[in-house]
């Protein structure tokens, strides 16, 4: 078999398995790099383009990029992704395994992000991406769409490494209090907030469902200007989640 073929045939194969992610250029490699993900393939157009890259964005991560890049032809690069990235970089990885009861029942004062059968695998993407950076301490999606997909992880730009991401197929919430955001909720206040909630949202179009609002401790809302009547998901977790860090003193890490 060629190294076109044998590539491309790694990589289509890794689209549909469940234990394995593609990333989609550089910032995605680089996040999954960075946050630890344990690479099976990373390929490259050009190597020396691919160093610049790294020392003007992650001079940290120069070396590994390098140690483990396959360098192959644009024309073997451009069979591996339906939109090849322009970086000239992808890799595969191992998903993380996520213990969801480990999650849950984690001391650290940090909430939980449930996205309630999202539709938009780039908004999944978003809201990942959005949680990593707020220091939420987990992703949970329920619905058919996979928060693993190649779409979500380019949105994310790989920073599901940075969390535990994972599908939520029977939510369950310990102690933690389930906070649904609603437009009938209460005014948001992040002072209020319970540091452990479980925070709930929504689809795009139909907002949260009758059965977890059933369930919800409590409801809130975002305030917004009058004649204003919603908010994108991604937008909204961001306003929740960094509504809530900002009223904390500096948390770490996840």
């Amino acid at each position: 078999m060629s190294d076109l073929a044998d590539v491309a045939k790694q990589f289509r194969a890794a689209r549909s398995d469940p234990h394995l992610a593609v990333l989609e250029g550089f910032h995605a490699v680089k996040h999954a790099i960075r946050f630890g993900a344990a690479f099976l393939a990373l390929v490259g157009t050009d190597a020396d383009a691919a160093g610049r890259l790294a020392d003007a964005l992650a001079p940290d991560l120069r070396e590994r990029l390098a140690d483990n890049l396959r360098v192959v032809s644009p024309e073997t690069f451009a069979r591996l992704a339906p939109q090849p990235p322009t970086t000239g970089l992808m890799g595969i990885a191992r998903r993380p395994q996520v213990d969801l009861h480990a999650v849950l029942s984690s001391p650290e004062p940090r909430p939980v992000v449930l996205l309630e059968d999202p539709r938009n695998l780039g908004n999944i993407g978003a809201c990942i991406r959005v949680a990593a950076a707020a220091g939420a301490a987990a992703v949970l999606t329920t619905g058919a769409q996979d928060p693993w997909h190649p779409e979500a992880l380019r949105g994310a730009a790989g920073l599901h490494f940075a969390l535990p991401v994972a599908p939520f197929p029977e939510p369950t919430f310990h102690d933690r209090q389930l906070i649904a955001v609603a437009p009938d909720g209460d005014p948001f206040d992040p002072a209020q907030m319970p540091s452990r909630a479980m925070l709930a949202f929504g689809t795009e179009r139909h907002g949260i469902g009758d059965e977890l609002l059933a369930r919800a401790d409590d409801r809130v809302s975002i305030p917004m200007r009058p004649g204003v009547s919603s908010l994108n998901l991604a937008t909204s977790v961001a306003a929740i989640l960094f509504g809530w860090r900002l009223t904390r003193a500096a948390p770490g890490p996840p």
